[in-house]
């Protein structure tokens, strides 16, 4: 980046009001010299996530983002970094110079801009073709009957392309090309396609239009439903430079702050079936695009709300459908559940005939995600020696679909407990009892001086929690205490973990322990720039002792959690042995002792 880049840079992060900024998205509380909410980049119930306007950063102790105002607009709102500093630039009146770019670049730059204004224009040219009285008449009648009025055609802006009998095979390609804009970047946003003897027709014809919005209100892509008869009944436009279909959800820009709200969102399976419950006044609603729930999907809920409820029709897609995102929900943190439509219905026949009351009730009575699938397969399969084989085989595949090895554990211990078989079974897929793989030994505590080289390393790889521990015990030593009575001294925890701790007691007795104290007795092969930077940004603010109580509160909560897991997997080994054994008086005293433990978890 050149000086006059660097220049500019520093010019909108100066006046960049980061409190402001953050705020808009995050509701955000004043303690001390700072301002502290729930982190929007993981699910907590607890804040832990900073925002430090007098060094213009923020810090969360959860999961340990931080940034300036321009990485949290880049990670909150999907932006690159030029669409983050032009949207500042513009918010704060900054003027930019022409930035130097290759060819290449501009040439993507350019091409990306024309595909936004593609479909902007497009979008335009909808929503005056269904106000038309020569061809928007039987669309708006269409959605009369279906209870949509003019407020909401209006705040999701639906438009209307006629059939090629009432407006030709080209009406919004030879409309957009008067506009000056190219063929190319109309096919290449969807909306045209090429003939093979030459020429275009377009894409949507017949059809109710839904523009479909990135984060920043953006026009990228329509959804299109059939007015008449005909196939696909719905059709979304393909994916662009501006548009995968597996990262965005219809919905979530309009529905986001009423998901924020209520920290729950509703997926379905149609935007019409999104509309119809927003129309009933359920707005905290999405959809995905024509595909499955993706990870990317459930990752960008997570930053909205706690609980994701999918309402499904139950026929064998819904399930499916619903067994495939268990993953995606275990791996990202979010709760889940599930519930099922009636037979004969789906969300618009529902709040017709039983108003929101009767979604609200179904959505109450929910099942969690892992109880729905579980219970599913009993009744498919019942809980013969037949039908647990059967069970296991698609729990099993369903367990190794799992990509974090922890929850690949916890899915098979929760899953082998209600079959009454070992975790060994699931984590294998073998129907055959099979040994545990063996626990690696915990690694043990490490001399200050022998810390491996590759530090870094290891603190970018920690388990999210012992990160926040290591975070947390650096800037707030005085807590270390508390936390190794409350079971940080039981904790397998990983080597700059133990180092720190280590450190940190060396220093205590010598008395009251400062935060940058530790940088000077840190071995010199440990990365202490982690630990500099960490300070810097976070040491600036000594009175926030309400944030540091609450958080040690919720890491004291954890530490105790993971001590039942820890008793609850003893007991269960006891189990399968007793089992296994055929001691049915032990079996029923460790069942009673593993209640207790979930009681108190």
């Amino acid at each position: 980046m050149s000086f006059a880049q660097e220049e500019i840079k520093n010019r909108v992060r100066e006046a960049a009001d980061i409190v402001q900024v953050i705020g808009e998205s995050v509701q955000l509380k004043k303690a001390g010299t700072r301002f502290t909410g729930l982190c929007p980049f993981h699910t907590e119930k607890t804040p832990s996530f900073s925002v430090n306007p007098q060094g213009q950063f923020f810090h969360c102790f959860g999961c340990g983002e931080s940034g300036d105002v321009f990485s949290f607009m880049m990670k909150y709102h999907h932006l690159t970094f030029p669409e983050a500093l032009k949207d500042l630039a513009q918010r704060y009146q900054i003027d930019l110079p022409e930035r130097k770019m290759s060819k290449t670049d501009r040439k993507r730059m350019h091409e990306r801009e024309q595909l936004y204004l593609v479909n902007h224009e497009a979008a335009k040219l909808y929503q005056s073709c269904l106000q038309s009285e020569a061809h928007g008449k039987e669309a708006r009648a269409y959605l009369t009957r279906r209870g949509v009025n003019q407020e909401f055609i209006k705040k999701y802006g639906l438009g209307y392309v006629p059939s090629p009998e009432s407006g030709g095979w080209k009406y919004i390609t030879s409309r957009l090309q008067g506009k000056k804009l190219s063929i190319t970047s109309i096919e290449q946003a969807g909306l045209a396609v090429k003939k093979e003897r030459g020429g275009y027709y377009d894409r949507f014809r017949d059809r109710v239009l839904f523009p479909i919005f990135d984060m920043s209100g953006r026009e990228i892509a329509f959804g299109g439903r059939i007015l008449g008869e005909g196939k696909p009944k719905y059709m979304n436009s393909p994916e662009s430079m501006i548009f995968e279909k597996n990262r965005i959800l219809f919905g979530l820009y309009q529905h986001r702050e009423a998901i924020r709200k209520s920290r729950q969102a509703i997926v379905v399976e149609g935007n019409f079936d999104l509309l119809l419950l927003a129309v009933h006044g359920i707005d905290n609603v999405v959809a995905p695009l024509g595909t499955a729930l993706s990870r990317s999907h459930v990752k960008s809920l997570r930053g909205y709300c706690d609980e994701v409820v999918l309402l499904f029709d139950g026929d064998s897609a819904g399930f499916k459908a619903a067994r495939r995102s268990i993953p995606f929900f275990l791996s990202e943190q979010v709760e889940a559940r599930v519930a099922l439509l009636p037979d004969g219905h789906d969300p618009d026949t529902l709040v017709r005939e039983k108003g929101a009351l009767g979604i609200r009730e179904l959505i109450k009575d929910a099942l969690p995600l892992p109880e729905f699938v579980f219970s599913a397969l009993v009744r498919e399969h019942g809980l013969t020696l037949s039908g647990k084989n059967k069970i296991m085989q698609e729990l099993s595949s369903l367990v190794r679909e799992a990509t974090d090895p922890n929850q690949r554990e916890l899915m098979a211990a929760h899953f082998s407990e209600q079959l009454g078989v070992a975790p060994a079974r699931l984590l294998s897929g073998t129907p055959e009892l099979v040994e545990p793989k063996p626990v690696p030994e915990p690694v043990p505590g490490i001399d200050r001086g022998r810390v491996p080289s590759e530090g870094i390393f290891f603190i970018a790889k920690l388990p999210r929690k012992q990160r926040q521990l290591l975070d947390f015990i650096v800037l707030y030593p005085e807590y270390l205490e508390d936390l190794l009575l409350g079971g940080l001294a039981d904790l397998d925890c990983a080597p700059p973990l133990l180092t720190v701790i280590d450190c940190l007691k060396e220093l205590k007795t010598d008395g009251v322990v400062m935060p940058e104290q530790l940088l000077s007795v840190l071995p010199e092969n440990l990365e202490r720039q982690y630990f500099a930077d960490l300070l810097m940004r976070g040491g600036e603010d000594d009175t926030d002792t309400t944030q540091g109580r609450g958080v040690c509160d919720e890491l004291l909560v954890w530490l105790k959690s993971v001590a039942l897991q820890r008793k609850s997997a003893d007991l269960q080994e006891q189990l399968i042995a007793a089992g296994q054994a055929g001691d049915l008086p032990l079996q029923l005293e460790l069942i009673k002792k593993k209640q207790a433990i979930v009681k108190k978890n």
